[in-house]
């Protein structure tokens, strides 16, 4: 696999799994009895981002090698894939 399809591969795999990561831990502002003037009561009060992208990051590396190994060892095929569909 060349060098710029794997970083594809994993930048796809990063962000999918931060939209999944966001909602972990997060108190509304409404939640909390604590909202700020101005701001919308389903604000978080403490997002933790930093925890969040370190997870994804996490999370992602665990995912990206399960792919490449799956890609490597050629263990999902397309034959293998359209045999339910086609058995001959």
């Amino acid at each position: 696999m060349p060098v710029t399809t794997a970083f594809a591969i994993y930048f796809l795999i990063w962000w999918v799994i931060l939209f999944a990561v966001l909602p972990w831990g997060v108190r509304s502002q409404h939640e909390d009895g604590a909202i700020a003037p101005g701001t919308d009561p389903g604000a978080p009060v403490i997002p933790n981002l930093k925890w969040k992208l370190l997870w994804t990051t996490l999370l992602s590396l665990a995912v990206f090698a399960a792919c490449y190994v799956v890609y490597v060892n050629k263990l999902v095929t397309l034959d293998s894939l359209t045999r339910p569909f086609f058995p001959n």
